[in-house]
């Protein structure tokens, strides 16, 4: 899914998540982050069903590191990373050149002033290139999107592969998206906006990957998964897991 259309969409009463939502003692960085006062308002409002705050304590991100952000679609998450690794750490986005409205929000959120160790890089779906070896690939509610073809061709066993070579020995790629029924076509895929979590691990496992950790901070059992994220019955209160894997050091 496209991040930037849901900072337009209305705010939907979120149902009770499971009791591994529970919340846990956070970093300081994170919590820090989440009250810049520079974050947009619509932003802030999205927080109560993305959970940002649980996202990156689980993701690994830290102080000090690179990341390398797939698709910030306006910089949701963009704007927590950067203030997360702080001046000593650095953000690269990458923006599928096919989503100009995305384009020109990454765009205005460089221009702001703000969040000075971001940089924003424009190219076709599914590109891997960043001007240094990177700490943690970050691909938020987009790795489905890279089997739809009229966002752009991509080969996703291929990215994978790009996106091992592009970390750091034992950097973390760190995988979020909207659960989908096993054996969807892509076809199937772009109705839906959904992929199962099993192909996610397969695929990205086949690249030397190894999975450490799995989240279930938004695992939601009330969602239908033969609906389309968009539908308004579900809309905000999708079924998502979180995935977070190694690149082994050696």
């Amino acid at each position: 899914m496209r991040r930037i259309s849901l900072l337009l969409v209305s705010l939907v009463t979120i149902a009770p998540l499971c009791a591994d939502a529970a919340p846990k003692k956070l970093p300081a960085y994170v919590t820090a982050a989440l009250a810049d006062p520079n974050r947009p308002a619509n932003n802030k409002e999205g927080d109560s069903f993305r959970l940002p705050a649980e996202t990156l304590a689980f993701s690994g991100v830290r102080p000090g590191m690179t990341v390398g952000e797939f698709y910030p679609g306006g910089g949701y998450f963009t704007r927590l990373l950067s203030d997360v690794v702080g001046p000593k750490g650095h953000v690269y986005g990458i923006e599928n050149d096919r989503w100009k409205t995305s384009v020109e929000a990454d765009q205005a959120l460089v221009a702001s002033g703000n969040w000075k160790n971001v940089s924003m890089d424009v190219q076709p779906f599914g590109t891997v290139r960043f001007p240094k070896p990177i700490d943690i690939a970050w691909v938020t509610q987009n790795y489905h999107d890279l089997k739809i073809a009229k966002y752009g061709i991509v080969d996703t066993l291929a990215f994978d592969r790009a996106v091992y070579a592009a970390l750091k020995p034992g950097g973390i790629y760190f995988i979020l998206d909207h659960q989908g029924a096993p054996g969807l076509s892509d076809a199937e895929i772009e109705k839906l906006h959904r992929i199962n979590r099993d192909v996610v691990v397969k695929e990205v496992t086949s690249a030397g990957f190894k999975l450490v950790d799995e989240g279930n901070f938004l695992r939601r059992s009330g969602d239908d998964h033969t609906k389309p994220i968009f539908d308004e019955s579900i809309r905000g209160k999708t079924d998502q897991y979180a995935l977070k894997f190694v690149k082994p050091k050696s």
